[in-house]
């Protein structure tokens, strides 16, 4: 960017971790962007929002219908809230004329992600949608690879992502994504990175789909006897052996020796008394086994593409690693882990191993591996410039993804094969 261009004016709505995370490429870019209003419902969060991006007094807000009443404040609103409030909420600024960037997944129907789209499209302002993936270096390095003709046409992709336990147990069982009545389904939540980078990867268009999966484990019949509701009142012999453990997870792993997220999601006073008293009041201290949860815990989808091409995907609570992608063609294949790209050649016989990062140990996905500073890169760059072709993420192309998660949740749901809907809104 020039030193004369013009900032992006940004509003934040839902000042949470999400939001938080995404604001932040501001306080390293501040020649690229300056948020100048959130809106959040929670009190403490919002101080605590306004004091880091150093919005005033006048820009706090606890609804973003507040900021739809007012003229419009920016160029852009980033959306972070869960996602049944991403509709109204996304029509509403469109309407106003701000360019849209819109946490993933984009609704919880397809109806209302075909409504969001229309919106943006009708008044001419630009949509990001929140698919981090294809904004990581190596993944789009994969992409170029592949478009190459490297490997050959496409044939088949084995895909899996491995979510573990402890993360599983903190989002989809004690946490705010546990129940499809509050939230959505577990695929759609989780997994609609991983359709759109299916969708992404192969050049042709998703036709069919089937699905299995339920939730097996993280419910009532499977809850040890003599165990306590809440792991803060378990006998020690059950809550010691527990890997699910509320005081494991968040005390004895995540503060006391990592001092990772999602401690941050608990409370607010990251402290051990902190914390023991969040687990001892609130959501997160709960056993897996009482919850409200009944989201499935492990998924398989397949995928048919209009071209033949076929990909299985997998997901479970029940592994540790990383996303895995190993993309197989008639001249070869190419896959994707932890451990590098690989790519074997079949005329050849040579097995190529590339490292994902140059002086760079952060390479593993689940961290997103610079993904979310490349999706807000790109996105305050296609405002700049008036270039939709920098957001890979755009309206069509996520909604095209969102189409085939809704239609593998149906046939997960009734045991059938579907056919994906055309993405026309």
């Amino acid at each position: 960017m020039t030193a004369t261009a013009r900032k992006t004016t940004i509003v934040v709505v839902g000042g949470g971790h999400r939001g938080f995370g995404y604001a932040g490429y501001t306080l390293r870019h501040p020649e690229e962007g300056q948020v100048v209003a959130v809106c959040e419902l929670r009190d403490d969060r919002r101080q605590e929002f306004a004091k880091t991006y150093g919005v005033p007094a006048e820009g706090c807000f606890r609804d973003w219908r507040e900021l739809v009443a007012l003229p419009k404040l920016a160029d852009a609103a980033f959306i972070c809230t869960v996602e049944d409030q991403h509709r109204d909420a996304a029509i509403a600024l469109a309407d106003k004329g701000y360019h849209i960037l819109l946490e993933k997944p984009m609704a919880p129907t397809a109806q209302a992600c075909r409504d969001i789209v229309a919106a943006t499209r009708r008044n001419g302002v630009i949509l990001a949608v929140c698919h981090v993936l294809r904004y990581v270096d190596y993944i789009r390095r994969m992409k170029t690879m592949l478009d190459s003709g490297l490997i050959g046409r496409i044939r088949h992709i084995a895909a899996t992502e491995l979510v573990g336990p402890w993360h599983f147990t903190h989002s989809f069982v004690r946490g705010n994504f546990r129940n499809e009545a509050q939230a959505s389904s577990f695929l759609l939540a989780k997994c609609c990175h991983d359709m759109d980078l299916l969708a992404w990867l192969v050049p042709s268009p998703c036709a069919r789909v089937s699905s299995f999966g339920r939730l097996s484990h993280f419910k009532r019949e499977c809850q040890p006897a003599g165990a306590a509701d809440r792991c803060t009142a378990c006998p020690a012999r059950i809550e010691s052996a527990c890997p699910y453990s509320a005081l494991k997870i968040y005390l004895r792993d995540r503060l006391e020796r990592l001092k990772l997220w999602p401690v941050s999601m608990v409370t607010a006073d990251a402290t051990p008394a902190g914390v023991a008293r969040a687990l001892e009041e609130g959501p997160y201290g709960r056993c897996v086994y009482a919850c409200d949860n009944d989201v499935a815990d492990h998924q398989v989808v397949n995928l048919e593409f209009e071209d033949g091409t076929t990909a299985g995907f997998i997901t479970t609570a029940f592994a540790v690693g990383s996303r895995d992608y190993f993309v197989m063609g008639d001249k070869g294949s190419l896959r994707l882990n932890d451990d590098g790209l690989h790519h074997y050649d079949f005329r050849t016989g040579k097995n190529v191993a590339m490292p994902l990062h140059t002086g760079d140990t952060s390479t593993s996905l689940t961290g997103h591996g610079g993904g979310d500073d490349g999706l807000i890169r790109d996105f305050l760059a296609a405002l700049r410039s008036g270039d939709k072709a920098f957001v890979t993420t755009g309206p069509e192309a996520s909604l095209a993804s969102h189409l085939i998660v809704f239609a593998a949740e149906k046939a997960r749901r009734n045991g059938t094969v579907e056919t994906v809907s055309r993405c026309e809104a």
